[in-house]
C-alpha cells in the first residue's frame, strides 16, 4: 500500500483520489461575447448593458448527452459545471433570481440536464458556484467588480449589504443540494485579498467574513455530508486546487505540513469561458504530460471545456478531449488508482512515475523518449516483469548492463537497471513502461 498519508478532511475523497481525472465546464452568458469569461469584469461593462445577452441567449444545440460521452471518452471519471460564475447568471431554475436560464429564449434547466446525463453515463457530478456575482444588487463593489471605477463607487457601496447577499448564496446552495439529488463536489470561487488603489471601497477583497463561509459550507454539510468542497471561501475544507500552473511537489498544510488532496484545474487554451479567437491551444504532448505530471505529485487534473453559445464543444475541444481519449484507452491503468510513487524511486531524465496504490506495479511516463536504454536505480532485485503498457509488449532489460546497438552490450559498474527499449519511439504520445514489482 500507498505509503503516502494525506490530511483528514470532513468529506469522502476515497473515490476523488483513484479516479484522478475530470471535466471543468464553464458555460455562461460570457460564451456569447466570446472574448474571456471574465469580459465583464474587463471591460467594465453596465449591468443594463450585459444584459443584452441574457435576453439572446440560447444554445439551442446543447446536448447533456453529448457532453457527457465526450468526458467518457477522454477517460474523465468526473465533471464540475459552472452553475453560477461571477456574472450572475444562473444555468439552474432557482427561485431566488430572475436571472437565471428558465427565463431566457432557451427556457430549460440546464443544470437538471447535466447531472441527469453525466449520471446515466457512470460519472460523478460537481457544482461550480461562484461566490462572486456582479450582477446581485447587494453584492459591493470591488477590485474585480465591474463598476469598481465608478467615481461614485464608495457611495454605492453604502447603499449595499453584504449580508444579504450571503444569505442569497445559501438558499441557492440549498437549493443545488436539495434539487438534483446526491452531489459528489461543490466547488467554490474564490476569495481574493485586498488592493491599496481600492482603499475606498474597503480594500476591494472579499474573505470568508464578507461570504459567511461558516455558514455556507454548514448548509452544504447539513444536505450532504460526504460532498467535497474546495477552499476557495477561505476556510479549510476537502481539497486545495492550484490554477493554471504545475506544482512541483505534492502541496501541504501551511502549518502542519501534512499532504493535501489536491486537484490542478487547467484549459485546453488560455480561458476557461469559450473565446472565439483565443489560439494558444496547448499541444497533444503538453495535454498528456499534464496529466501525468499531476498524477506523478498524488493529484487530480480538472481539465476544462468551455461551451460555445450554441451550447456544444467546438471542434477544437474536440480534439483535445480526443487526445486524452486515445492516450486513456490504452494507458488509464498508470492513472487510475495511482499516486506519486514511493521515495526509493527515482524517476530518469526525461520521466515522471507513478504507482498503484497497492504498490504492486510502477509506471514510467516516458516525456522524452530514449536511445534504447532506459536506466533506472533501485530497482535491482525487485522486477517481475516489465512491458509497454499500450500493448502488452515485453521489455527485455538487464543489471549493470548497458544495450548497444548491434546487439552487443558494454559493461558497467552500476548497479542500475537498462531496460532495452525499440529504437523507434512507439506510436504513443507519451509511452509509458509498466513494471511488475516484486
Amino acid at each position: 500500500m500507498s505509503s503516502y498519508v494525506r490530511r483528514k478532511s470532513p468529506g469522502n475523497t476515497e473515490w476523488f483520489v483513484h479516479d484522478r481525472f475530470g471535466m471543468f465546464i464553464h458555460f455562461g452568458l460570457y460564451a456569447m461575447p466570446a472574448r474571456h469569461e471574465w469580459v465583464m469584469s474587463r471591460e467594465k461593462t453596465p449591468v443594463e448593458t450585459y444584459e443584452h445577452y441574457f435576453k439572446h441567449f440560447n444554445p439551442d444545440m446543447f446536448d447533456a448527452r453529448e457532453w457527457a460521452r465526450a468526458a467518457k471518452a477522454a477517460g474523465m471519471k468526473y465533471a464540475v459545471l459552472t452553475t453560477k460564475h461571477h456574472e450572475g447568471f444562473c444555468l439552474f431554475d432557482t427561485q431566488y433570481t430572475d436571472y437565471k436560464i428558465t427565463n431566457t429564449p432557451f427556457g430549460r434547466d440546464l443544470v437538471k440536464e447535466y447531472v441527469e446525463a453525466f449520471r446515466a453515463e457512470g460519472l460523478k457530478v460537481g457544482f461550480y458556484y461562484s461566490i462572486i456575482d456582479w450582477h446581485h444588487p447587494e453584492f459591493t463593489l470591488d477590485k474585480y467588480h465591474p463598476m469598481r471605477d465608478l467615481p461614485n463607487a464608495a457611495e454605492i457601496n453604502q447603499k449595499r449589504d453584504m449580508k444579504k447577499y450571503a444569505e442569497y448564496m445559501r438558499n441557492q446552495v440549498r437549493e443545488l443540494l436539495t434539487n438534483y439529488g446526491k452531489i459528489d463536489i461543490l466547488w467554490f470561487d474564490f476569495s481574493y485579498t485586498p488592493s491599496p488603489k481600492y482603499a475606498h471601497l474597503n480594500g476591494g477583497g472579499k474573505n470568508k467574513d464578507d461570504w459567511e463561509s461558516e455558514k455556507l459550507i454548514a448548509v452544504a454539510r447539513e444536505l450532504q455530508p460526504e460532498i467535497i468542497i474546495d477552499n476557495r471561501a477561505d476556510v479549510e475544507q476537502d481539497i486545495t486546487t492550484p490554477e493554471q500552473y504545475q506544482v512541483d511537489e505534492w502541496p501541504r498544510h501551511k502549518e502542519t505540513g501534512e499532504l493535501l488532496t489536491w486537484e490542478a484545474c487547467q484549459t485546453f487554451s488560455g480561458s476557461w469561458g469559450y473565446y472565439r479567437d483565443e489560439m494558444t491551444w496547448k499541444s497533444p504532448q503538453m495535454l498528456i504530460e499534464m496529466l501525468c505530471k499531476t498524477v506523478a505529485l498524488g493529484g487530480n487534473l480538472l481539465m476544462n471545456v468551455g461551451p460555445c453559445a450554441r451550447g456544444y464543444f467546438d471542434k477544437r475541444a474536440m480534439n483535445a478531449l480526443a487526445v486524452y481519449g486515445e492516450w486513456m484507452k490504452y494507458n488509464s491503468r498508470s492513472i487510475y488508482g495511482c499516486t506519486m510513487a514511493e521515495p526509493e524511486f527515482k524517476a530518469p531524465n526525461g520521466t515522471v512515475l507513478t504507482q498503484s496504490e497497492d504498490g504492486k506495479r510502477l509506471y514510467i511516463h516516458l516525456f522524452s523518449y530514449p536511445f534504447i536504454n532506459l536506466p533506472v536505480e533501485n530497482l535491482a532485485d525487485k522486477i517481475e516483469y516489465v512491458q509497454f503498457l499500450h500493448d502488452d509488449s515485453e521489455i527485455q532489460y538487464s543489471v549493470g548492463i548497458r544495450h548497444g546497438t548491434a546487439g552487443d552490450v558494454v559493461s558497467t559498474d552500476s548497479k542500475t537497471v537498462f531496460f532495452k527499449l525499440p529504437v523507434v519511439k512507439p506510436d504513443v504520445v507519451v509511452p509509458v513502461v509498466e513494471i511488475f514489482l516484486k
